[in-house]
């Protein structure tokens, strides 16, 4: 008997599910994606030339409220949930709905769906999104480097566009940020990496992705996204943890899977966070993973010209998905308004426009920060409007991506840049080193 599917995604790991899992699977018959998380990527059709040889239609792209009307007018056997970065209460609630309306609630164990390479992998992953994942990326890239290693990194997808031409996509150039019509979250990740010279792929069929990155590379860098488990098998399991949110690390699905699967796990801010959050954690993983080598590392805070802040009032803008799904209540914008002596940070809601009012009614609690959100020339514009818009002095861009190469900002501007920096022993690159004796 063929079962009919339905898949609970977010564009990413619901896409590389049914790539590795479904797509030539006979047992199966998928009838729909649904998506949540991110807005506008709904009604849309995962097109043809990825879906395979079974769709030739393609397969329809639904929001998640039509999950119920979908399982009973297909008669649908099984939902298969493929998104992160959610409470495990909630996907228990989620799991309820679906067997209410008489599907299988099912997840797919993370190795099931990993692709082996045959170059050497290390991937970083996270408890969180907003951990400081990509910090980490970079620092191993330099750290391989200076071991004479050449690396290529390879970043969780981001498939929020035309996906007929997202399949396999190479970034070594900001050009390539036009080519590809990167949004705000894409720019973000991969900017600081192009910035240090690396080489950056991203797509959506990561079984060619993997392929291609290998004919570049001695080590293949996971780069992941949310807390999404890896997409290829690891040599190298490295995970960040976040004390500004201890006890997250047991309640979020798959970060929980991340730390129970982790050969390295990272402590990551432990320069801003309190002592007995810090040891927290600490204890959280020595009594649920205790073969993992426990790092801690502090997220270094520099802006472009520090004095500018003092006396200022200041909009903050912050990393988009930290700040809406991520649940964090500030970022590396607002550390540095602190630091850097701001008199004020100006709440951006009097001034918001079009689909950034929108954005705070899904995410109410973002409050005082502006959340980088640019998923569409519609809300990059929004954003646009809404910054020249804000009555202050000066505007704090706490995200990585450079918004001034793409939006038009009528008053001051000071980027603020955050990097990895080992807190005490072991460091990064003992413990990397010491791994790869052992390869």
């Amino acid at each position: 008997m063929v079962e009919n599917v339905i898949i609970m995604g977010a564009a990413g790991r619901d896409f590389h599910n049914f790539n590795v899992y479904f797509r030539n699977n006979q047992r199966y018959n998928v009838i729909a994606f649904t998506a949540a998380q991110i807005p506008n990527i709904e009604n849309r059709r995962y097109p043809p030339n990825l879906a395979g040889s079974h769709y030739p239609q393609g397969i329809p792209i639904h929001p998640e409220t039509d999950l119920v009307g979908l399982i009973k007018q297909h008669k649908v056997d099984m939902v298969s949930f493929s998104y992160s970065d959610i409470h495990h209460t909630q996907v228990m609630h989620k799991c309820s709905m679906v067997n209410a309306a008489g599907a299988d609630f099912v997840m797919i164990a993370a190795p099931y769906t990993m692709l082996k390479s045959n170059k050497k992998v290390v991937s970083v992953c996270a408890v969180r999104t907003g951990c400081g994942k990509s910090q980490v990326s970079r620092e191993i890239y330099r750290i391989l480097t200076k071991m004479g290693k050449k690396s290529i990194l390879v970043r969780h997808p981001m498939p929020y566009g035309d996906l007929q031409r997202e399949a396999v996509q190479r970034y070594a150039d900001v050009a390539d940020f036009d080519i590809h019509h990167c949004t705000i979250e894409e720019r973000e990740e991969y900017e600081p990496v192009i910035e240090m010279g690396a080489v950056i792929y991203a797509g959506i069929d990561y079984e060619k992705i993997l392929r291609e990155a290998e004919k570049e590379a001695e080590i293949i860098i996971w780069d992941g996204g949310n807390n999404d488990t890896p997409f290829f098998h690891p040599d190298l399991s490295i995970v960040l943890f976040d004390p500004h949110r201890a006890g997250h690390e047991r309640s979020y699905h798959p970060g929980e899977t991340n730390m129970l699967m982790a050969d390295i796990a990272v402590i990551n801010k432990v320069d801003t966070a309190n002592p007995e959050k810090i040891q927290e954690i600490r204890n959280t993983i020595e009594t649920h993973n205790p073969k993992a080598v426990i790092l801690q590392a502090d997220s270094v805070i520099t802006a472009e010209d520090p004095d500018c802040i003092k006396g200022k009032r200041v909009l903050v803008v912050e990393d988009g998905p930290t700040l809406t799904h991520g649940g964090m209540r500030f970022g590396a914008g607002t550390l540095a308004a602190k630091r850097f002596g701001a008199a004020k940070i100006v709440d951006p809601r009097p001034w918001l426009s079009g689909t950034f009012k929108d954005l705070f009614n899904t995410y109410p609690d973002i409050g005082l920060l502006l959340p980088a959100a640019g998923y569409s020339t519609q809300q990059i514009s929004d954003m646009e409007q809404t910054i020249n818009n804000v009555d202050c002095d000066l505007v704090i861009l706490g995200t990585t991506s450079d918004l001034t190469r793409f939006i038009s900002i009528d008053k001051p501007t000071v980027r603020i840049r955050y990097e990895y920096k080992d807190h005490g022993l072991p460091s990064l690159e003992t413990e990397i080193a010491r791994h790869m004796d052992l390869w």
